[in-house]
């Protein structure tokens, strides 16, 4: 599923590729069998460069499945599975391999939806990013008593919510998660190699400074402010947990620039795909804690699956490590010794946010 962010606010619109099929011209996302040789969302990436002409980070941690009957030529029609996997798109190719047999176009999230013909896919894209798809439940008159049910929960809170809060915490909550999304974009693109890499270096060493100054006026503001909506206990815990993780970032630009490193291996980029995705969730969870209380199920399902995603990045720095070793352990230790620093960093950043995800839940348990 190819997507992108129109703007660096972590309100911003995010737009899905669509393509019109060979034969019926209706709207899916670029999909295709398991390509042998390839995981699935190498495979998927594949598929998205030869329908659809994009390039970027694919995660390999799907966001679901969905079936579809798929027609034929005989005439006849199959149950088809297909696995989705979250593509950050870095750049737009004009020329693409069948670009003469498919229209491709950018859509709004919740007009992708509408526009899709894969009926399966919606709710996936209604899991990617909720908050688009708010206004679609507005006349459930089911959903509009389960929410004036939490009104009523809210009480419990009335003490709190008529204590004056001081400070800027959630503004500067979300200023540091949006370092984070552009430091991990500028990481993935990083790691394709290419001529670029200086400037994608050199970006994140400005978001991660960006990020030092943000950390540091939350710390001030935790001393000096009267009442905060959080313990304080829990505010540094938060920011410190989001600053490491863009502090590995950096390390990681870091080490590529020491040992002059400009290719990389696909599980590397494997990585830095989770981690872009990784600050996708952040982004989203982060606005959410104004309040708490109302949207815990979904500070939840976010968490979650930061924390599955965690763990399928020890999977891939395990394989990849494996790999490194086999081919350069013997003849060239050296590079096997980069290797593994590289891979080390990449896996602390995941680490970082796997805390991030700790912590998050941690409020949801202490204030919903």
């Amino acid at each position: 599923m190819p997507y992108r962010r129109i703007g660096d606010a972590l309100d911003a619109p995010v737009e899905v590729l669509l393509v019109t099929s060979r034969r019926s011209r209706r709207w899916v996302v670029p999909k295709g069998r398991v390509i042998k040789g390839l995981p699935p969302h190498a495979a998927a990436a594949q598929e998205a460069f030869e329908e659809a002409g994009v390039l970027g980070a694919v995660c390999p941690t799907p966001l679901g499945r969905f079936e579809y009957r798929k027609n034929l030529p005989s005439g006849s029609s199959r149950l088809a599975t297909v696995e989705v996997f979250p593509f950050a798109v870095t750049d737009e190719l004009e020329e693409w391999p069948e670009a003469a047999m498919r229209e491709r176009r950018w859509f709004p999230l919740a007009e992708a939806a509408a526009a899709l013909s894969d009926e399966g896919l919606r709710p996936l894209l209604q899991h990617f990013r909720a908050q688009d798809f708010t206004h679609l439940s507005n006349g459930n008159a089911w959903l509009r008593a389960v929410r004036s049910m939490k009104e009523g929960f809210r009480m419990f809170h009335w003490f709190q919510g008529l204590l004056p809060r001081q400070g800027r915490f959630f503004d500067l909550f979300e200023a540091h998660a949006a370092t984070i999304v552009a430091g991990s974009g500028a990481l993935a693109r990083m790691l394709q190699g290419g001529s670029g890499m200086g400037d994608h270096v050199r970006e994140i060493s400005e978001r991660e400074h960006e990020a030092d100054g943000i950390i540091r006026e939350v710390l001030q503001s935790v001393r000096r402010t009267f009442l905060t909506p959080f313990d304080r206990g829990a505010i540094t815990s938060l920011i410190s947990s989001m600053d490491d993780a863009i502090d590995q970032m950096q390390q990681t630009a870091s080490a590529t620039s020491i040992f002059d490193v400009t290719e990389f291996e696909q599980e590397m980029r494997d990585m830095a795909a989770i981690i872009v995705d990784s600050a996708r969730l952040i982004a989203e969870a982060l606005p959410l804690l104004r309040n708490v209380h109302a949207n815990a199920v979904r500070l939840h399902e976010l968490t979650e699956r930061l924390v599955k995603m965690e763990g399928d990045a020890d999977k891939i720095h395990e394989a990849g490590l494996k790999k490194a070793f086999k081919v350069h352990g013997e003849s060239a230790p050296m590079k096997f010794f980069v290797a593994r620093e590289i891979y080390s960093h990449l896996e602390k950043v995941v680490d970082r946010f796997e805390d991030v995800a700790n912590e998050i839940d941690g409020l949801v348990i202490d204030h919903a």
